[in-house]
């Protein structure tokens, strides 16, 4: 299913369809502030497990990030931080950045593994913040990549439905995308951030 949704102001019916896709286990593609990612319900195993599958990876290695509405999901997901890496987090969000924070026990119980880091988004982006919202949890994200050589992310919404289809349940058409990923910043160790992915985000904002 093709779904457009606008993102100055998103349908709260359509918003409600989305979150009843994904309760009940559905696997969508959506719009960000940087590159379409492809998702589920954070808390649905079964679904998590047909992500890793569509993109090739065993759940226990997956790298994927948690897409919060705001900070307020941060202390189930990652152990206590500073003050100043708070005030990072509130200085860069809503934005096109991935934060890498320490892990709490919740995380290996969803992976089924010892994982020790979990990669943090809040997108710029009205639609995906409405359907996490509305959710109540986080969703995963991944990048949808593009298969073209010199292209490496899909952007049109429509050319993502048409190759995946019959692959997830639900592509949102939130107008272009962009083939320019989030900024990726590793705040484990609080004496010094490090910048590990060059994207859309400033990396002057971090330092």
């Amino acid at each position: 299913m093709l779904k457009r949704i606008y993102n100055e102001q998103p349908n709260q019916k359509q918003i409600d369809e989305v979150v009843k896709c994904l309760r009940n286990g559905g696997v969508i593609i959506y719009p960000t502030d940087t590159v379409y990612g492809l998702g589920c319900d954070l808390n649905h195993k079964k679904a998590l497990e047909r992500v890793a599958r569509i993109k090739g990876v065993k759940l226990k290695d997956a790298h994927f990030s948690f897409v919060c509405y705001d900070l307020s999901h941060l202390s189930e997901y990652a152990k206590q931080i500073s003050t100043q890496t708070y005030k990072l987090l509130k200085r860069i969000f809503p934005g096109p950045f991935t934060v890498i924070l320490s892990a709490t026990g919740k995380i290996p119980k969803i992976f089924s593994n010892k994982k020790k880091t979990v990669g943090i988004r809040i997108p710029d982006n009205n639609i995906t913040r409405e359907i996490v919202k509305q959710l109540g949890s986080p969703i995963i994200s991944t990048s949808i990549h593009d298969e073209d050589d010199i292209i490496e992310y899909s952007t049109d919404p429509e050319l993502i439905y048409e190759k995946y289809k019959h692959t997830v349940d639900m592509v949102i058409d939130g107008g272009y995308g962009l083939n320019v990923a989030s900024t990726v910043v590793d705040c484990t160790d609080e004496n010094e951030y490090l910048i590990i992915r060059e994207g859309k985000g400033d990396s002057e904002l971090i330092y």
